[in-house]
């Protein structure tokens, strides 16, 4: 029972980041926004126990959740035979610049916040 409160509240958070990041026009995902406020909302025992009961049932069923996927995977194989090697070069090269976006990010934040008035020098 307790797990299915805890799926209640994923529900519920989730269902209102969709109204409000479509009623105020965000420009996130309604799931990302509903993460944001059940990551808030997860300082209460209310909340905070009955999703961590649906969390540990999710992840003891996980791989369940990969079924669909190797169904996917086996139905298309002539495409991934085909396109298989130009796939993997762009996952490759995509999350290559992903890290690199990153790390430059990082690096021109830190230099930043250095320059900053009364800001310890970094090493």
């Amino acid at each position: 029972m307790q797990a299915l409160r805890g799926l209640a509240w994923l529900l519920a958070f989730q269902s209102a980041g969709e109204l409000l990041a479509r009623g105020l026009s965000l420009p996130f995902p309604g799931p990302v926004v509903g993460m944001v406020l059940l990551l808030l909302a997860l300082r209460w025992q209310v909340v905070q126990a009955p999703v961590a009961s649906c969390a540990d049932f999710l992840l003891a069923h996980l791989s369940l959740l990969f079924v669909p996927v190797g169904v996917g995977v086996m139905t298309h194989l002539s495409l991934i035979s085909q396109y298989g090697f130009r796939i993997l070069a762009v996952l490759v090269l995509s999350t290559l610049a992903g890290l690199l976006v990153t790390v430059l990010s990082l690096h021109w934040l830190r230099d930043r916040s250095t320059d900053a008035p009364g800001s310890p020098p970094h090493a």
